[in-house]
């Protein structure tokens, strides 16, 4: 009786062992599967928000490439609202802003361009606006594809780059303390005149939130130094980033 009773304690104590120790292997699958599936998420959301989108049409090698005037896209009633890009239809929340912050976006975009020490001649300037003012004027009638084309040609480039700022709100507070952050969307194409095709679109939609309320944007909190940015500051990241993927350049 006395064995009968030593072997039914040490099964017990070792069926209790054995749940143990599934137990915690099914905790540990359990986190492993969630940082599976955690990483690519948060690795997809960076880079359909924030970078540069190469469009399937194989290798682009353009020798010179034009900038137009960036314009700023504005719901109707000049506040808040949808909007669609004019060239490619995407659709973005967009609000009007006064003053003319695309010419900050084109002038940060031109500047990181430079940086970037570019393997093609850039054209922009005064030069190129008078040509697309007058172009737009004249083609009242045409698609804004067929203007950039016009554009183009008279240039004599391969490629035209245009962008397009849809929400340019600036930051209430302080760097290190903000009522609300700073939000930018915007979107740069580059079209080959040659066809009108589409060859690379660059895109880049973001609300600056803490690193609490998102850990999706780690790298960029920590890129920041932790503070609350301008949103001329979040657009020049964002330039930075969308030209990671941009021909001619990596």
């Amino acid at each position: 009786m006395a064995g009968a009773d030593e072997r039914t304690a040490f099964t017990g104590e070792k069926g209790v062992r054995i749940i143990e120790t599934a137990s915690r292997l099914r905790r540990m699958a359990t986190a492993l599967l969630t940082l599976c599936l955690l990483i690519p998420l948060t690795m997809g959301c960076h880079h359909r928000e924030e970078s540069g989108i190469p469009l399937p049409e194989g290798k682009v090698v353009f020798d010179r490439i034009a900038v137009v005037p960036f314009q700023q896209v504005a719901p109707e009633d000049g506040h808040a609202g949808a909007v669609r890009c004019p060239l490619c239809g995407m659709t973005f929340n967009a609000a009007g802003a006064p003053g003319n912050p695309e010419q900050v976006l084109e002038r940060l975009f031109l500047e990181q361009l430079d940086k970037e020490r570019p393997k093609f001649t850039v054209i922009a300037g005064e030069r190129v606006a008078g040509i697309h003012r007058r172009v737009s004027a004249a083609s009242l009638t045409a698609s804004h594809r067929e203007a950039l084309r016009t554009v183009g040609g008279e240039l004599a480039v391969e490629g035209v780059v245009s962008g397009y700022l849809y929400r340019w709100r600036e930051r209430k507070g302080e760097s290190y303390a903000v009522e609300k952050p700073a939000s930018v969307a915007f979107e740069v194409h580059l079209l080959r005149v040659s066809d009108g095709a589409l060859v690379w679109r660059g895109t880049f939609d973001r609300t600056q939130s803490s690193l609490m309320e998102n850990l999706l944007q780690a790298g960029s909190f920590f890129r920041g130094k932790g503070k609350w940015l301008t949103a001329e500051e979040l657009a020049g990241e964002g330039v930075e980033q969308i030209l990671e993927t941009f021909p001619g350049l990596h």
